[in-house]
């Protein structure tokens, strides 16, 4: 076990580069199991989700030769279409074999994910779409069993928004027979992401980013080398963490387009920031108003980005009205944020938080991925030391973030807890 060892009241200064995307390294890595070519991913993260499906990789037969931020997956060898409960249960993200699984081979077992800290994340729209495209699936024993002797092209249409969802479906339908078409489908970049790779590997697609896609079954996909999109949401962290203590920071090789809802709500909140290409410079002008932040499914305001804002509203003049629409369970980080002095009130889905003149050191404890961004952020800002606990969870998306925040002057260390 490891903590963070955080002096705060420090405004952070400088360039700060951001890694490949958690959320679109995951879905890539599954889709090299729709060919029996090899496929090269590049500016893939470091991080423990993509170690866990890279385990999972090979735990059903795939070569998987890993140098750096370099990936090169064989999946011509796969022996087993079983993703055991002993993987699947650290990652959610593990059901996305499912769909791969079945376009190609004819035949899936993954276990079902269970619950997780911020949600329940059922899967029965993956189940729904899988069924329309022609599949035989029952439930058993805590498994997916899934059998098709061919997909076959269908509408499906998805009772919500489903992110993880669309991408399954995706995947499964770029090798069945005919056309598809997703309605009501997810339009993050990271879904995107997956659809051009797919269509460098020779899947055909069209609409990709919005609420329709459309995918005509091919037989056969190529292997490609494919660069894997910038992380929107670390982006965005440390856009944040530079307002927030006050400093001026510039992040670099990321995609500002994407980062549209994020940016709005900076400047709402009263700072200076300026886009490039390929960057973006977010300055403290003084201490920021209060903002309010409602997630919803992109383009709106992401969920992933809901506590990292609601640090910065901690010392932020005025009141604010944080309310979560996507998960059942995203305020756990509101009990630690408390502990370094912050006024925040929830009530059912809605959270108000009164900006304080300042928040004070203490020991904290990570309760799920973006909680433990959201609380080294208010450590940062917090006069006096703070410890951040079970920080494995920060590590499941963030690459060495505290590596990142010591080039930006932050006075922060990795410890043995």
């Amino acid at each position: 076990m490891q903590k963070l060892v955080i002096k705060g009241g420090v405004p952070l200064h400088g360039e700060i580069s951001v890694s490949g995307a958690k959320n679109a390294a995951l879905p890539l890595l599954a889709s090299a199991l729709l060919t029996d070519e090899p496929v090269v991913f590049e500016n893939v993260p470091e991080l423990a989700d993509v170690n866990t499906m890279i385990r999972l990789l090979e735990d059903l037969g795939c070569k998987i030769e890993r140098n750096d931020h370099r990936v090169k997956i064989d999946a011509s060898q796969v022996r087993s279409t079983v993703a055991n409960y002993d993987l699947v249960k650290t990652m959610r993200a593990s059901i996305l074999v499912l769909g791969p699984l079945i376009a190609r081979f004819g035949k899936a077992t993954v276990s079902l994910p269970g619950g997780c800290s911020i949600g329940a994340r059922p899967v029965d729209q993956h189940i729904k779409g899988m069924k329309a495209l022609g599949a035989e699936i029952n439930l058993e024993h805590g498994y997916v069993n899934a059998f098709a002797d061919k997909l076959v092209g269908a509408r499906v249409l998805t009772d919500m928004v489903t992110v993880t969802g669309t991408e399954n479906l995706l995947m499964a339908a770029v090798l069945a027979e005919g056309e598809t078409i997703l309605e009501n489908a997810a339009r993050e970049p990271e879904v995107v992401d997956l659809a051009r790779c797919l269509k460098s590997m020779g899947a055909d697609i069209t609409g990709e980013g919005t609420v329709r896609i459309v995918i005509k079954g091919v037989k056969k996909l190529h292997g490609t080398n494919y660069k894997v999109m910038a992380d929107r949401i670390e982006a965005g962290s440390f856009l944040v963490a530079g307002v927030a203590t006050g400093g001026d920071v510039t992040v670099t090789d990321c995609q500002p387009e994407y980062l549209g809802a994020v940016i709005e709500k900076l400047l709402e909140a009263g700072a200076e920031v300026i886009t490039g290409d390929t960057w973006v410079r977010a300055k403290s002008k003084g201490r920021t108003k209060a903002v309010d932040i409602r997630t919803v499914p992109y383009p709106g305001f992401p969920t992933d980005m809901q506590a990292q804002f609601m640090a910065l509203d901690t010392i932020s003049d005025g009141a604010s009205h944080i309310t979560e629409t996507i998960f059942e369970n995203r305020f756990m980080h509101v009990p630690e944020l408390q502990r370094l002095g912050a006024d925040i009130n929830i009530d059912g889905h809605t959270a108000t938080v009164r900006g304080v003149e300042k928040l004070s050191g203490a020991p904290l404890m990570a309760t799920d991925l973006r909680a433990s961004a959201a609380l080294v952020i208010a450590a940062l800002v917090a006069e006096g030391e703070s410890t951040v606990d079970r920080i494995y969870h920060l590590d499941r998306g963030y690459e060495r973030m505290e590596e990142k925040l010591k080039t930006l002057g932050a006075q922060i260390e990795r410890i043995k807890a």
